[in-house]
């Protein structure tokens, strides 16, 4: 059978007739905002939409790529004077934590497992596999988990244009015309092997992190020296907006009605935690107002790479604060899970 089927055709021409629309328009980041919000409204319109499974895996190597290849001696010797605010991460988990697991698991009425997993800010992907091995609803997982990536991708640049004054246009990268053939090569090598090798040795995010530490080896080595050329980076969000819209095939009123209006509650708690902890990074000088904001932000890792890349914000910082996030919830949320069902158990 032929990788492309009508349903992806559809998908991709949905997702490009909305990008082409943003364009247009005028309307910012319209190669992530135009395929997301067109995909969502076909979605909720009930068309039967299809992502392209390997395809739109291999398109986030790019920005894991472009992590790496900012990943340089400077960003390094900067380590030490993130360690407060680094150290601020632990503490922001849990308290989403302890706010969001009462608050699914009281107001929503959903179960422990899949409370959870629901409050967790961790990766979409990650968290919707580690709740289903554990027993959770996936329906219900995906849906509230692509609605908070949803919602803080929308919402995050008009914060950072009205509140902070961001225009959003720093160059997200050099033409393909002007990068370095040889560099370009390396690149696509780093982002092949990183990719791979991960998912070889089991590490979480493999799409994005191998190829993340593999070009930060070759930056420090002074082999890279520039991001992947601007049409990469901007196919990459094309993919990633065309895959949040298409979480939502097949939803239903009684899942909007619950479980999304549950997610889109719950964001608004994030926000206040985000806002507040900016509030302490910033008042303390411990760092600039739009780092601390996009290190607080609980968006998915490589929307906030796009939107760090684009705001011309410190990516190095940035990137540090998010995948402290990332570490500590993918390796704590098996073991507190575990509890959590044990202590279920023990309840009946």
């Amino acid at each position: 059978m032929s990788f492309f089927t009508q349903r992806r055709a559809m998908t991709v021409a949905i997702a490009a007739a909305g990008a082409g629309l943003f364009y247009v328009l005028g309307l910012p980041l319209p190669f992530l905002f135009g395929p997301m919000a067109a995909c969502l409204v076909a979605a909720l319109g009930g068309a039967r939409l299809q992502g392209l499974g390997q395809v739109s895996v291999a398109a986030r190597t790019i920005l894991g790529v472009a992590v790496g290849a900012s990943i340089t001696p400077a960003v390094l010797g900067q380590l030490p004077q993130m360690a407060l605010t680094v150290a601020l991460i632990p503490l922001y988990v849990m308290v989403i934590g302890l706010v969001g697991v009462p608050f699914f698991r009281r107001v929503c009425g959903l179960d422990p497992i899949t409370s959870y997993y629901a409050a967790m800010p961790g990766g979409l992907q990650d968290m919707v596999i580690f709740g289903q091995e554990a027993g959770g609803d996936v329906r219900a997982l995906s849906l509230i988990h692509a609605t908070r990536v949803l919602i803080i991708v929308t919402l995050a640049p008009v914060i950072l244009s009205t509140l902070y004054g961001v225009e959003l246009t720093n160059p997200i990268g050099a033409p393909m015309a002007e990068t370095p053939v040889l560099e370009i090569v390396l690149m696509i090598l780093a982002a092949f092997v990183g990719w791979k090798g991960g998912e070889r040795i089991g590490l979480f995010g493999a799409s994005i992190l191998g190829p993340m530490i593999t070009t930060a080896a070759l930056s420090l080595a002074d082999v890279i020296h520039v991001r992947p050329p601007a049409e990469a980076i901007l196919t990459a969000q094309f993919f990633i907006g065309m895959g949040i819209g298409i979480y939502y095939v097949g939803i239903t009123v009684r899942e909007l009605r619950n479980i999304v209006a549950s997610g889109v509650a719950f964001v608004l708690l994030l926000a206040a935690l985000t806002a507040a902890f900016t509030e302490i990074v910033v008042l303390n000088g411990l760092g600039q107002p739009v780092e601390a904001f996009l290190s607080f932000a609980p968006g998915g890792q490589a929307e906030m790479t796009v939107l760090a890349i684009v705001a011309g914000a410190d990516l190095g910082f940035v990137i540090v604060h998010h995948l402290t996030r990332i570490i500590l919830v993918i390796t704590g949320a098996p073991f507190v899970a575990r509890f959590l069902l044990r202590k279920e158990k023990r309840g009946r």
